[in-house]
């Protein structure tokens, strides 16, 4: 999405590590997938490519996909395979438990597990004469409580959906697998 395609106002929170992880294992795949086909064929990458992917789309959808959306209508709260999407008007409560937490108006509570999380406070010495900073939890938190506060009547109903495509991709690749199977105890 470039930046003139994003809305105004749009937040989006993610854990940084999850990306860092993503571009890692991604280099890793592909290193792997190239030797293969270095040192064999293209057709041995093809049915090796399956195993790879499927490794692949478990580190995008454990350390990657989790993540909260805020914007002036309300929130989208991704968890692995599950999204749940509601308005601002839905919610009694948002604070920290281990991760960010939801309370909506139909007592069930959302947590994000890749939102923004209870931090340790830090190890810097008060003696620095530096004024503490608070953790980026806790400023993360403090931004989504403004939202909450100065948000208008948006009363979008609580929707929760499965990741679709998500789900395809990973049809698409246990087909793929399925496929390098039979083609490899036929030849």
């Amino acid at each position: 999405m470039t930046a003139a395609d994003k809305p105004e106002g749009v937040r989006i929170f993610r854990a940084s590590s999850g990306t860092a992880v993503l571009v890692i294992s991604g280099a890793l795949a592909l290193f792997l997938l190239g030797d293969t086909v270095v040192r064999g064929s293209w057709t041995q990458m093809l049915l090796v490519a399956p195993w790879v992917l499927l490794g692949m789309w478990v580190v995008y959808e454990l350390s990657f996909v989790s993540m909260v959306r805020v914007d002036d209508a309300g929130v989208v709260v991704q968890n692995m395979l599950r999204r749940t999407s509601f308005g601002w008007a839905r919610v009694r409560d948002v604070d920290f438990r281990w991760q960010l937490e939801f309370a909506l108006d139909d007592d069930s509570r959302v947590s994000a597990y890749g939102g923004p999380a209870r931090a340790r406070p830090s190890r810097r010495d008060a003696a620095e004469g530096e004024a503490s900073k608070a953790p980026a939890g806790i400023r993360d938190l403090t931004e989504i409580r403004d939202r909450w506060d100065a948000a208008t009547a948006a009363d979008a109903p609580i929707r929760r959906e499965w990741d679709s495509r998500a789900l395809l991709a990973l049809g698409i690749i246990v087909l793929w697998a399925i496929g390098a199977v039979l083609i490899a105890n036929a030849g």
